[in-house]
């Protein structure tokens, strides 16, 4: 029992870290652009792509045309957590994917929105 009490306190002391990713189609140029509050989970995104699960029909639709090896993933910018009580981790990774979109504005033929 000592040793699961262990694992479980090492589990809650990873640090895990917000972010904006990208999924990059290599073969074409489009792009998906969303937040995640671990980037860890992008390992989780990338496995409902290869079980054919991803929310997104049309990425789901060319990840099996083109293949696995024609998508990159990418971290565009990690959230810079504030020591607030008051810091609210969703409307700020929020916000911070509306810049990127504003940036890369990935709609129509650029992307998967």
């Amino acid at each position: 029992m000592n040793r699961r009490k262990e694992l479980v306190q090492q589990y809650m002391e990873i640090k895990t870290e917000a972010g904006i990713y990208c999924i990059r189609n290599s073969h074409n140029g489009k792009i998906f652009v969303a937040s995640t509050p671990n980037l860890k989970s992008l390992n989780g995104r990338r496995f409902e792509l290869q079980m054919g699960a991803c929310q997104n029909k049309q990425l789901q639709q060319e990840w099996n045309e083109y293949g696995e090896d024609a998508f990159e993933f990418e971290v565009l910018e990690l959230l810079k957590k504030k020591d607030s009580e008051f810091f609210d981790v969703k409307d700020a990774l929020s916000k911070l994917e509306q810049t990127w979109l504003d940036r890369l504005q990935p709609y129509g033929e650029k992307g998967y929105l």
